[in-house]
């Protein structure tokens, strides 16, 4: 650390790491891994159904309405 401050060999001062403002605001990681945001649609993959995300209620545990398979988050 050159200057003494904390932010590495090229500067550019506090604030401007990782991990600031990355992933779209989508959860932890984006996509379809759980903690993945509270919107987008669950899906069925058995019969490709797809329904409205529920906030809270993470896609892997509801059953598809149509033919009671585990849901996915799409």
């Amino acid at each position: 650390m050159p200057g003494g401050d904390g932010t590495g060999p090229f500067g550019g001062g506090p604030g401007t790491g990782r991990g600031m403002g990355r992933g779209g605001g989508r959860g932890r990681m984006g996509g379809n891994r759980p903690g993945s945001g509270p919107g987008g649609n669950c899906i069925c993959p058995n019969c490709q159904l797809s329904v409205p995300h529920t906030v809270g209620t993470p896609c892997y545990n509801m059953n598809c309405p149509k033919c009671g398979a585990k849901m996915v988050k799409g």
